[in-house]
């Protein structure tokens, strides 16, 4: 028997917030967390700004001796993730043997990577870290969240790219809904702004140029010119209804349905034809049985470069047909810059918060429209309105294509 899904908890580490409130309320007020970096010289590089966490303390979540044996994706994972649980209240209320973890890395410790990777060409292989491999490998956060709450349910790590979180949360939503566990603690988290990272997007021309962090990224502006990097983590706490219901959990919003698609045209293009995802945004849509007259909110992809945000809105115009008009879409990137790995995470919890608010978050910067984005990007400023259904949908590196629908409940 299919069964319904909510959410519990919610919790984060972004640019604009380290906890997942702080988060929100940035978002709708139009906060830029994005900044010139400061953790490395960036002389050599095009590229000089990021969106950062900030002020991030790993001893508030993880004893100051176990530090160092995690790498800070991992961190941020385990400290969204402790806030989500504690949020849910789900702890001492769920079989260990049906609560599972599902956190997936689009690159995992790549940082952990680098520094031994130098150690060994340097020094030789006796000062590689004995913590290397724990540290670095992508689904660790999956393993160390399970081992902090105790979750021997199922278990799972994502990785396709830019729509690791997304497929996460949604992998997650089905794995509850057909039975295999009642809740299950999902998202995603990353880390890797460093040398390597930027250089290579820079190269492959994927990264903005413009030197003004807070006016860089600029989702649907005629003038967009890439994306910009981001870190954090998204976690969000997703349960069987009955059981929520039961404990009289808080409940945010109905989980109603998630479209997992592949492009299967280029390794890093997305379909110009925005096919692949209007598949995922169709499925998503059928299966939490939307009515024609929902008002919906759309947190798009919108990563600022100029194939996505014309694909996307054609995929969303192809997927809602004359309803896409009616909706309000925004993409919270223009604030956060692109998280990567946990990037839908944290556009699913602003997805949820919009419909318990009622409220849409911006896009920033969208101050010159282009002639072939037509569609209600909620330029630059937040707007009040009522949410019924809100989605969030993400593209990945590889052709993936991802959708997560939430309802209000």
């Amino acid at each position: 028997m299919s069964r319904r899904v909510v959410v519990t908890g919610v919790g984060a580490v972004s640019p604009v917030g380290n906890d997942a409130e702080t988060t929100w309320k940035n978002l709708v007020d139009g906060v830029c967390g994005i900044e010139e970096i400061s953790a490395f010289d960036t002389s050599d590089l095009k590229v000089h700004i990021a969106g950062t966490v900030k002020n991030f303390d790993p001893t508030e979540y993880i004893e100051k001796r176990d530090v160092k044996k995690t790498d800070l994706y991992c961190q941020y994972a385990i400290a969204a993730a402790q806030q989500a649980v504690d949020d849910s209240k789900i702890l001492g209320t769920v079989d260990e043997n049906r609560l599972g973890v599902y956190i997936g890395a689009g690159i995992g410790g790549l940082n952990t990577f680098v520094e031994n990777t130098v150690a060994l060409h340097e020094n030789g292989p006796r000062k590689v870290s004995p913590f290397f491999i724990p540290k670095m490998i992508g689904n660790i956060a999956t393993g160390n969240v399970a081992i902090r709450f105790n979750a021997k349910g199922v278990s799972l790590s994502v990785m396709s790219a830019c729509a690791t979180g997304t497929n996460s949360i949604g992998e997650a939503f089905h794995a509850i809904k057909a039975g295999y566990a009642d809740a299950i603690i999902a998202g995603g988290a990353e880390a890797v702004v460093a040398p390597l990272t930027i250089a290579g997007f820079q190269n492959m021309k994927a990264l903005s140029t413009n030197p003004d962090p807070k006016k860089a990224s600029r989702p649907f502006d005629k003038n967009r010119d890439g994306f910009v990097m981001g870190e954090g983590a998204g976690i969000l706490v997703l349960e069987e209804y009955e059981h929520a219901k039961a404990r009289g959990a808080k409940i945010y919003a109905e989980f109603a349905g998630y479209g997992n698609t592949c492009d299967a045209h280029h390794v890093t293009a997305p379909d110009p034809e925005g096919a692949g995802l209007a598949r995922a945004i169709e499925i998503a849509f059928d299966e939490a049985k939307i009515s024609d007259d929902a008002q919906v909110y759309i947190n798009a992809h919108g990563t600022s470069t100029h194939l996505n945000d014309l694909t996307e809105t054609l995929a969303i115009k192809k997927a809602l047909g004359s309803k896409a008009y009616d909706a309000s879409i925004s993409s919270t990137k223009s604030m956060t810059g692109h998280m990567l790995g946990a990037t839908g995470a944290i556009e699913a919890i602003a997805a949820v918060l919009a419909i318990r608010d009622g409220i849409i978050p911006p896009t920033i910067n969208l101050d010159e429209p282009d002639e072939e984005l037509d569609l209600d990007y909620t330029p630059n400023k937040a707007k009040k309105r009522n949410v019924d259904v809100a989605a969030s949908t993400n593209l990945g590196f590889g052709g993936h294509d991802a959708c997560v629908v939430f309802k209000k409940i």
